[in-house]
Formats: C-alpha cells, structure tokens, sequence
C-alpha cells in the first residue's frame, strides 16, 4: 500500500521519496549512455505534457514515477548488447536512442557503424552477419529491460499504471514498437508520454530545441499519438522552461511537480526496498555479478553481528552493502565483462566505480552518511587500495567490514576469467592478506560468522 503524506507532515525518519528516485536515476542515466540528470529533464517534459492533457492526482503521481524509473531496466540488457554488437554497451545505447530503428536501413546502418569498433574487417562484417536475426535479437533486448523495469516498480510498491507503462515504453503508436506490438491506444497513456517526452530529450540535449520538435513532429502517427505531439506543441516558445531544463537544480524542478495530494514518502522499511531494489538493478549488469550485492550484504550483516554492531548499525550497512557497487553501472561491459587480463586504460576504468557509487549516493540525503562507506570497499588497511587510498587510521570500522565481505563473495563466485572457488580456498587466499588488505578483527569475524552459519543470510529488516 502507498503511503501518502502532505509535504508538510514529512518528518523524522521519512523522506520524500522523490527526492530519492530523482537522485538515484543518475545512475540510470550513465548505464543508458545518457548525460546526467536525463530521466529528471524527460520527468520536467513529460509532466508539462501531463498538465496540457489535464491529467487527474492519481494519474500524474503514476506518470511522475513512471517518468523517473522509466530506465530502471536498463542495466538488464547491458551484457546482451556489449555481446551482441562487440562493442561499449553504454555507447550503443546512446547512439541507437537517435536512430529511428522502426526503418529496417536505419538500424542495419547503425549496426554497420557501432559494431566491432577497431575491429578488422573481417570481424566487423561477422559481427553485421550475427544480425540477420537482428529484429528478434532487438526485440528480446528490449523485452528484458522493459519486464526488469516493470519489476523494479512493483518491488517499490509503485502503482500498477507505473509499472505498466514502464513495460510498455518502446511500443509505437503504428503498432511497430517492441516488445508486444500494441497498436494505438492499446498502449497505456503513461507509456505513451515517457515514450515523447524521453525522445525530445535526448534530441534538445543533443541537437537543440528545433531537432526536437522536429523529430516529434516527423514521427507523429508512427512512434506517438498524435494528440499527444500536439499537446507537446505549447512548449515549443516557452524558452524560460527550456532555459530551465539546463540550468539550476533540475530534481527540486521535479520534486515540486508531485502532485501535492499524492506525495509519496519513504519510512526506514521503504527505504530497505529502495535499496534492494536498485541492487538488483546493479546485479543485473553483468552475469557475473548474479545476486553479488545481496552476497556482500549478507556477508557484511553477518560479521557486523560478531562484532557487536547495534540493529541501526546492521541496517545502515546493509544498506550500503546493497549498494556498494552502483558506480559500476557507469563502466562498460566490455570491461566488466572481459574474460582476458585488462589493460591498464581498463583498470583504471574499473578504479573509478567506487569514485560514481560516492558521486551517486551522495546525491541522496538518507543515504548520504552511507555513501563514504559504501564507496570505501576497496581500500585496504595498508592505504594501497582504491580510489583514494584511504589507510586504516581514517578507514571507517564499516567500511573496513564491507571490504572484507566485498572479497569473500568476489571470490566464492564465478568470474569470467576464472570458475567460483570453494569456501576453504576463498578464506586461505584472504587470510594471506589479513592484516595488509584486510582488517583483523573483521577478517576474524567472518572466519567465525562462517562457522556458525555458511553463508549468513541479511534479514529484510534487521
């Protein structure tokens, strides 16, 4: 059940939860290749188009969310389109998003351009050969991240016409969308806005104003309702609202666009959801990392047991374990991915996750204490670690348990360079380190915590 609240009634341990959304979906952002605070200027589009159509409470509040989360998805296709095209996932995304790829020639061109970058030509014209399939290979990218979507916003407990049209995003008026081919006015309204609003966009941000319009009007009929592009049509001389897209605090922008009736708050079990939600949506990037998130939180609540910790200690690393690693949806696949050793160039991509995780949760107000930590979980005791070699003198306790509890499931699971290695090994390869990398006390606390239980399991609530 949704709670609601007035705005002024929110208080204490409850927090917007818009505030939290809009700040989060700069990760959703990255993953998609898109300029930061892209989901918060298509929400700002979006709503106009909302209050042009007079859309009632209950409507706007399920299109305010739906505009935020609409690439909550996005990360679940990341692996299965660095595969595909042989190229940065995150590059491929950003490009085919101005590619009309309802045109068969606009989508094999776009193919021809992104595949294999710096390949031979013999294994770029391979990689276009691996397309021959490409409309049911482009249909199932599609389909999962619009189905991961839809799931991400029922496991926050958002209304059903939210996730609905989360589902329903890439599906075009002429019927020609993907992945179900809705024609019309099958397709929910919802989906049908965030569908305009996110393509105006992306065009004004990389065209400008007039590249934006135009494209709306050109695809009227085809890609969206035409009622809709009409209602767009207003905006196009309101420069002050395009001025503002691009200038100032863009989420207090949107937050002030929530119907004031149906604001939506986050007490401490919402915010445990929030957490677990977008874990999933981290995990989801690389099939190596399955379920890591919920592994090193399980881990990090187990040790934290042994040492002592209280339950809003337990519960605020839990949280920060969930979300240690969302800096990582900023760094392609074709890294994280990578069965070889990485170049120097790529580790030093990979060194800068913990640097977006901070950058990302930072933006959070409740999450903001977590954020030190959470992007802590590779430094090491000896100040050798990344990404700021912090030593252990200033290396917060928490932080020291969630680098050990980081490790142990690193090293338990499979890799792409190597098979997952069984208990005994993992804790011989890290006692070696016990004391340089690895706190004592906590590396204790896990060898314990494992023999009490083998894998400790982090409770929804603690």
């Amino acid at each position: 059940m949704e709670r609601l609240v007035s705005p002024a009634s929110d208080a204490g341990d409850r927090i917007a939860l818009s505030e939290i959304i809009a700040a989060l979906s700069y990760a959703l952002d990255i993953t998609e290749g898109q300029p930061e605070g892209h989901s918060v200027r298509t929400c700002l589009i979006g709503m106009r188009i909302g209050e042009e159509l007079r859309l009632g409470p209950e409507q706007r509040s399920a299109l305010f969310y739906t505009l935020l989360l609409k690439d909550a998805g996005c990360s679940a296709n990341s692996a299965a389109t660095c595969e595909a095209f042989g190229a940065d996932d995150q590059e491929v995304k950003r490009s085919w998003k101005l590619v009309d790829w309802s045109s068969r020639w606009q989508s094999f061109v776009h193919v021809v351009k992104n595949v294999r970058p710096g390949g031979s030509a013999a294994a770029r014209a391979r990689q276009v050969a691996g397309f021959a399939f490409a409309g049911a290979v482009g249909t199932e990218l599609v389909r999962t991240r619009c189905e991961r979507g839809a799931d991400i916003a029922r496991m926050l407990e958002l209304a059903d016409d939210t996730a609905e049209a989360i589902r329903a995003l890439d599906e075009h008026w002429d019927g020609r969308g993907v992945p179900l081919g809705l024609l019309g006015q099958e397709i929910p309204l919802l989906a049908r806005i965030a569908g305009l609003a996110q393509t105006v966009e992306i065009f004004h941000s990389q065209h400008g104003l007039e590249a934006a319009f135009a494209v709306a009007d050109d695809r009227a009929g085809r890609w969206f309702d035409p009622e809709l592009v009409h209602a767009l049509r207003p905006l196009r001389h309101d420069g002050a609202f395009w001025a503002r897209l691009h200038g100032g605090d863009v989420r207090q922008q949107a937050a002030a666009l929530e119907p004031s009736d149906r604001v939506l708050v986050a007490d401490a079990e919402r915010l445990d959801r929030i957490a677990e939600a977008f874990a999933r949506v981290i995990d989801a990037k690389s099939p190596y990392t399955f379920r890591h998130s919920e592994g090193v939180a399980g881990y990090a609540v187990g040790i934290g047991r042994e040492l002592g910790f209280a339950a809003p200690e337990l519960r605020d690393l839990r949280r920060a374990a969930l979300l240690h690693d969302i800096g990582k949806l900023g760094v392609s696949n074709r890294i994280l991915d990578k069965p070889g050793k990485l170049t120097e160039g790529e580790f030093a991509e990979v060194r800068r996750h913990p640097e977006f995780t901070y950058r990302i949760l930072a933006r959070v107000a409740c999450f903001r204490d977590l954020a030190e930590v959470a992007a802590s979980h590779h430094e090491r005791m000896d100040g050798r670690g990344y990404h700021r070699g912090i030593a252990a003198g200033t290396l917060p306790r928490p932080a020291r348990v969630l680098a050990v509890a980081d490790v142990c499931d690193a090293l338990a699971a499979e890799r792409p360079y190597r098979a997952a290695l069984p208990r005994e090994r993992v804790l011989e390869i890290m006692r070696a380190d016990r004391g340089t990398a690895f706190c004592p006390e906590c590396f204790d606390a896990l060898e314990t915590a494992l023999a009490r239980e083998p894998q400790p399991a982090a409770p929804a609530v603690v």
